[in-house]
């Protein structure tokens, strides 16, 4: 997938105001139009000036496309990095997931999951009760331990506008938030009246915070259970051993059964995530080869090539 640069197929800069971005885009609907057009490419970059335009003219959804540009060209192969979005409020609505395909893969990549964000309800004149505020959406990033544990930690959020002159700005907002112990990633918390104001006297909006995990350095989760790679000996997994592993608990010791192969699996129920139920912690062997950095050492796998009559690739069929 390619990165596309809005600001190049609108044809303004990237400090462009509103009224520039919208002025920019009524002269290329118009020049692209299918229905009256002669351009070759008219079909496709009509729908490329309109999907450049459904960001630029957001506050919300061009802050957090800026931060993700800074560093990709147009024509680049991209794929949007881990939690790219987190820190950004999303107000939701705007338009639906049915409009987004009408757009490219990159368009859905980057704002999919923020589409189907709908409002919390209709301002209409006849309402008897007064309607709360828009609700907003934010994903977050935690570690692992906040989640084993439970925390409170301070969240900051970067809230997009756009000032009296037509430019983007963001303001930051600090937030304390009870992360509750065994939250898992896509889980929301709710944080009531932090969403918009209501225009007709009713309630704020909420805040919903998505959950998602920092990368941990021993650790990959899967919903409630962890995976740990844990290197072993030759030795160890042919002869069987007790070693240390560690796990969210603590170090223990961990049975290798004789005979084991690397990518074995064992599991040790209950020791992910705390649920109900808990998560398990999944232990996969990997078999880690001492250097042969030394006389002794190659004497050492010379031996081994001699008494062992081993193929390794004898189900290659070679």
């Amino acid at each position: 997938m390619e990165f596309k640069d809005y600001y190049q197929i609108m044809g303004v800069k990237r400090d462009a105001t509103g009224d520039e971005i919208k002025r920019a885009y009524r002269k290329l609907a118009r020049k692209y139009h299918p229905d009256v057009s002669k351009e070759p490419d008219a079909e496709h970059r009509f729908k490329e000036v309109g999907e450049a335009y459904e960001v630029l003219k957001d506050p919300e959804k061009r802050a957090a496309y800026d931060q993700l540009g800074a560093n990709w060209k147009a024509g680049q192969e991209f794929h949007p990095p881990p939690g790219w979005d987190a820190g950004f409020e999303f107000s939701g609505g705007g338009f639906t997931a049915g409009d987004a395909a009408a757009f490219s893969d990159f368009f859905e990549s980057l704002f999919g999951e923020h589409l189907g964000a709908a409002r919390t309800g209709t301002r209409s004149a006849y309402s008897r009760v007064p309607v709360h505020g828009e609700d907003h959406h934010a994903k977050v990033l935690i570690d692992l331990e906040d989640a084993l544990h439970g925390a409170t930690r301070t969240i900051v959020l970067h809230t997009p506008a756009m000032d009296e002159r037509g430019h983007v700005s963001t303001r930051e907002r600090r937030l304390n938030v009870h992360i509750p112990q065994g939250v898992k990633a896509g889980q929301q918390i709710r944080l009531a009246n932090q969403g918009s104001p209501s225009s007709v006297g009713g309630k704020p909006g909420d805040l919903y915070l998505e959950i998602e995990f920092r990368p941990h350095p021993l650790y990959r989760i899967d919903g409630r259970d962890l995976y740990l790679d844990l290197p072993v000996a030759p030795w160890e997994a042919a002869l069987g051993a007790t070693v240390k592993a560690p796990t969210p608990g603590g170090t223990i010791d961990l049975k290798v059964p004789a005979g084991s192969s690397g990518g074995r699996k064992l599991r040790l129920k209950g020791r992910g995530i705390p649920g109900t139920p808990a998560g398990d912690l999944y232990v996969t062997l990997q078999i880690a080869l001492p250097v042969a950095d030394s006389t002794e050492a190659k004497q050492a796998y010379q031996a081994m090539a001699r008494h062992f009559s081993f193929n390794p690739r004898s189900g290659l069929g070679v």
